[in-house]
């Protein structure tokens, strides 16, 4: 299937489905709900690391990369799971690690005892004449960037958690040794890879200190350099490019709209799609993630109008996503899930996903999960969470206000088990489950949605729709009343076909004067939420509505 008409479900695996009761989903899980999945209708999964991992960064700090860890299963479970996916249609998109091992990694313990060829897998420095640090970088988890090295006076940079040291790309072995790791899984049939803050992996050989620590410019000393896109074309043409169809997508965080170009043109040789995340910090108070605001709709506007449009000039291409697994629930964050639960997640799931890009589904979106009400810090496991709340604590907050940050922010909000029905554990697992399953799983649940509820169909018809209609998989984009305080509204444009969009952000009802180039021309309605049934020069929304109208020119 062409990229642009593929739908993309990710599977957060650990809180899946858990079926030998450890509290932990895992690779069997996913195979018992494969039919959920291909109801849905979607055409990939891909899937949250389940490698062996000392799960101090919830898989993410991989001690070996061509096993399963047993928490999760076997590779004769993996091997299942991609045979019995591809009945259903449905390939699998790996999750791919390689900025960073574990310090439990083999090649990390080796260079530990002394063995100098490892030693060169990672970035090892001196401190300075000094005595302090080799650089005054700061990791993205908090605190220094560096760690002393064994017992030597070395320290390894880890950009992340201080039991994620990076990898040294500069050392062709290594390039070469992660080049041997995606075909071992290529050959096991995966025909997709997620690749893990691919664009911090190229670090100078020589690294400086910042100019103002801990910030925009320091980030940029290690991130988008030029030599990544290097590395990235070496990748695809020792793995993934020779497989026609394959599909790839780079997590960039911090990039911009030409480095996105550059990743994703076909014609670089690099990457399917990438995902950036300046539309998910429009509720972060002067760049802040750590605090508590109104998110700024006019931002989240601009910032989609530009990629948007930015993209398709440059013909590179967006992974559309409001959800993930580092991400707050984009319900609890952008709507009303109390009053308004249903038009909340439809107008957030049709407003980006008839986007021009690859959409993609955060497990428990098309139900309308939300963010849990967890009442104590102890509640949540994430290492990020914990580490900010100590911040905070240390900058002088209270514990009141540090918490309801913490609430409104945490990574665990999207990663709370999976609510399958209204039993104990919302049926994810028999035994305790490694995060507290969200109070409100006795009603909302896969069970009553698919009994009862108005999600999982309108998400199933957004997925239908997009297959049927060239003009949402293939056509140019361009925004519209971009400064309206209330309305998103954008249009799709194919041929002699044209897609008005339009979505209300807000819980009040409110009229506007349709855009004039749309005024006295009829059209049908593809699909919306609410009571609009027809086009008219002036047109009221309903809490939450958005509509879908298609013209032909």
């Amino acid at each position: 299937m062409e990229l642009a008409k593929k739908v993309i479900y990710q599977l957060y695996t650990k809180s899946f489905n858990d079926t030998d009761g450890n509290g932990l989903g895992d690779l069997k899980g996913v195979i018992e709900k494969l039919d959920y999945l291909q109801k849905l209708g979607i055409d990939m999964i891909w899937m949250n690391p389940f490698y062996p991992s000392p799960q101090n960064d919830n898989g993410y700090d991989i001690s070996d990369y061509v096993d399963i860890d047993p928490s999760f299963g076997t590779m004769a479970d993996f091997e299942e799971l991609i045979e019995e996916a591809g009945k259903r249609n449905i390939e699998i998109m790996m999750d791919m690690v390689l900025n960073h091992t574990s310090t439990e990694h083999e090649w990390f313990q080796k260079a530990l005892a002394g063995d100098k060829y490892y030693q060169d897998f990672y970035y090892l420095r001196p401190a300075k004449a000094d005595g302090s640090l080799p650089t005054n970088w700061h990791s993205k988890f908090g605190g220094p960037a560096w760690e002393q090295f064994g017992e030597t006076d070395l320290y390894y940079l880890r950009l992340y958690d201080v039991t994620q040291a990076d990898l040294n790309w500069h050392n062709p072995e290594v390039r070469k040794a992660l080049h041997e790791v995606v075909n071992f899984w290529l050959d096991k049939g995966v025909k997709g890879f997620r690749f893990d803050v691919l664009n911090v992996i190229g670090k100078d050989e020589v690294m400086i200190d910042s100019e103002v620590p801990n910030s925009t410019q320091e980030k940029l000393l290690y991130t988008d350099t030029p030599i990544v896109h290097e590395w990235i074309q070496e990748m695809n043409a020792a793995t993934f490019g020779q497989q026609a169809g394959f599909t790839t997508v780079g997590e960039m965080s911090s990039t911009s709209v030409e480095q996105g170009i550059l990743y994703t043109n076909p014609e670089e040789k690099e990457l399917s799609m990438i995902f950036n995340f300046h539309h998910l910090k429009v509720d972060y108070e002067n760049g802040e993630k750590w605090s508590k605001t109104p998110f700024d709709f006019l931002e989240l506007k601009a910032i989609l109008n530009e990629w948007q449009t930015g993209m398709s000039n440059g013909n590179g291409w967006n992974a559309l996503f409001l959800n993930n697994h580092d991400q707050p629930r984009a319900n609890s964050r952008f709507g009303d899930v109390v009053n308004y639960p249903f038009e909340t997640q439809s107008m957030l799931g049709q407003t980006i996903q008839f986007l021009r890009g690859t959409p993609y589904i955060y497990q428990g979106e098309e139900i309308g999960m939300t963010d849990p009400d967890y009442t104590s810090i102890d509640q949540y496991n994430d290492i990020e969470t914990h580490n900010n709340y100590q911040i905070m604590l240390d900058k002088g907050y209270s514990e009141a206000k540090a918490f309801e940050i913490i609430l409104a922010k945490s990574r665990d909000n999207s990663r709370t088990p999976m609510q399958w029905d209204d039993s104990e554990n919302a049926g994810f697992t028999t035994g305790k489950p490694w995060l507290k399953v969200a109070d409100n799983y006795k009603t909302i649940n896969v069970k009553n949605e698919l009994e009862n509820g108005r999600i999982f169909p309108y998400y199933q018809a957004l997925i239908r729709l997009r297959k049927e209609y060239e003009i949402i998989a293939s056509g140019t984009y361009r925004g519209l009343l971009l400064e309206h305080p209330q309305i998103m509204a954008y249009v799709r444009e194919l041929d002699k076909q044209q897609l008005l969009v339009m979505s209300n952000f807000y819980g009040e009802t409110i009229s506007l004067e349709l855009p004039e180039e749309f005024k006295g021309r009829t059209a049908d309605k593809l699909i919306g939420n609410g009571p609009m049934e027809a086009l008219k020069d002036e047109i009221t929304f309903a809490p939450y509505e958005t509509v879908a109208f298609l013209f032909d020119k």
